[in-house]
């Protein structure tokens, strides 16, 4: 029964989460974001990290197999795996019978079969100091590629867009793909290898497991040392010659109870008394330096981490149809609610949710190695509209700040400029004046300048940098009139 619940629960979870980054029903499955761990964090969302940090405490690993999507998505490689060997094993049944032999030996093979694995805290310490050197030193790309429901947000946003017929950074095709395979092989071959060695989540969440008030506990009195739950356990968590559960890499999916025949296997309240008792040999020994360093790099990790989509065309019937090409800017362009580049950055994860949610195609990933992934703002396919506050709703870090539709005309993002050389009411080609009309501050005015040529002149102070006058300028491939970012974000 326990088993049956956590899969229906963990259903809804990753059918939620993979709608609201397929852009669909923002308005149901929002908070679901809002309830990932690691975004959590860097949003000092601390009613979520609390209450994950107590779900853990009591019930155990719940949160890898029920909320974070890509916990849930290695459990349908891994039934996909159960399922084939198998359809395997009855097909060689089946030839076995055909050739007149006894076919009873194949039965005995388990299917997808795990063994129990000790934690390797090295290897987790590693990641995890990975993760908090990408922080350090502001290279969030480690960060953003370790974190998983980063690299869940990711692959979806990626199969999406393709089949979309979307344009698609290659960096991210390749990023995506990349992802996948590691995640789908290792959950073939070993099951939650990912989860218990390389996810950072994972290793912050398993300090506190070890330690949960519930747990599985096996009753040496019924145990009749099949080791059925041992070679069921896709986390390779439960040491069968010692009885005992590795409760830091456990994951708490119910499958070794729902398995074990003579019911020896009960998930139960241990209390107090109980922590630290029911782990494999050697686990218990008391807490050294080491542990202790590990305990305080993930305490440090906690709080330290708080430190692009559509192809249209536009022509307007002043130019000839050509793709526009990405201007240099002067600084890069981050949405209203970010409050700038370093508070931006500082705290987005790269899970590709403002991208993916974003209706006018103006936010997509970065491909430069200091900011790889992370989002960023374009004007090639569309702009910034003053009515859409769709990124600031549902952004699950905290690196955009939730904005108003009131607010945002007031929110300074960045600067129009303009290029002469580049704009054809000023060389005289056609009466143009797009962008002064259609500039929702009206911080652009057509002026005639001392040779009697019409030219757009931008007021920099109320110009607010939605990007209108940049896509909707006619001149290709590079737009006449660029926007350029501002490293703090003015609000007026």
């Amino acid at each position: 029964m326990l088993r049956k619940i956590r899969i229906v629960l963990a259903a809804v979870f990753v059918v939620g989460i993979t709608l609201l980054l397929c852009g669909i029903g923002g308005q149901w499955w929002g908070w679901m974001a809002k309830l990932q761990f690691l975004p959590s964090c860097m949003a000092l969302n601390l009613v979520a990290v609390v209450s994950i940090l107590l779900l853990t405490f009591v019930f155990g690993r719940l949160y890898c197999s029920v909320i974070c999507p890509l916990g849930v998505f290695q459990d349908v490689v891994i039934a996909l795996r159960r399922f084939a060997d198998k359809v395997s094993l009855k097909r060689r049944a089946s030839k076995m019978k055909a050739k007149g032999q006894n076919p009873a030996s194949v039965g005995k093979v388990h299917t997808c079969s795990f063994s129990y694995r000790k934690e390797n805290r090295l290897v987790r310490a590693f990641f995890l100091v990975l993760a908090l050197v990408g922080v350090i030193t502001s290279l969030q790309f480690f960060l953003v590629l370790l974190a998983p429901y980063s690299a869940y947000g990711r692959m979806v946003h990626t199969v999406v867009g393709l089949s979309e017929g979307q344009s698609i950074a290659p960096a991210l095709i390749v990023t995506s793909a990349v992802t996948f395979v590691v995640v789908t092989v290792l959950a073939w071959m070993y099951g939650r290898a990912y989860c218990n060695n390389i996810c950072p989540v994972g290793t912050v969440l398993s300090l506190v497991s070890r330690f949960s008030l519930m747990r599985p506990v096996i009753d040496e009195g019924k145990c009749i040392s099949c080791k059925r739950c041992v070679k069921k356990c896709k986390s390779s968590c439960i040491d069968g010659d010692a009885h005992k559960v590795d409760m830091s890499q456990c994951v708490v999916c119910f499958d070794c109870i729902d398995n074990c025949a003579e019911g020896a296997i009960h998930y139960k309240f241990v209390g107090f008394k109980g922590l630290g008792k029911n782990r494999p040999k050697g686990a218990d020994a008391p807490a050294d330096k080491s542990r202790r360093a590990f305990l305080s790099t993930a305490a440090v990790v906690g709080s330290s981490l708080a430190v692009q989509a559509q192809n249209k065309r536009l022509d307007g019937g002043l130019a000839i149809v050509e793709d526009k090409q990405v201007p240099e800017r002067r600084e890069r362009i981050v949405p209203p609610g970010a409050q700038g580049i370093r508070h931006f950055y500082d705290r987005c994860t790269g899970c590709q949710l403002c991208v993916s949610n974003c209706p006018n195609g103006v936010l997509r990933p970065s491909t430069d190695l200091e900011h790889f992934l992370q989002p960023m703002m374009g004007y090639e396919n569309g702009f910034c509209r003053p009515e859409c506050t769709v990124c600031s709703s549902i952004c699950p870090a905290g690196a955009i700040l939730p904005v108003k539709k009131e607010e945002k005309l007031l929110v300074k993002i960045g600067t129009a400029r303009v290029n002469l050389d580049l704009c054809l009411a000023h060389k005289g080609e056609a009466g143009c004046g797009n962008c002064a009309r259609h500039c929702p501050s009206g911080a652009i005015r057509m002026v005639r300048g001392e040779d009697g040529k019409r030219m757009p002149v931008v007021n920099e102070e109320q110009c607010i940098g939605c990007g209108a006058c940049e896509y909707l300028c006619p001149a290709r491939p590079i737009s006449a009139i660029t926007v350029d970012g501002i490293s703090t974000h003015i609000v007026k």
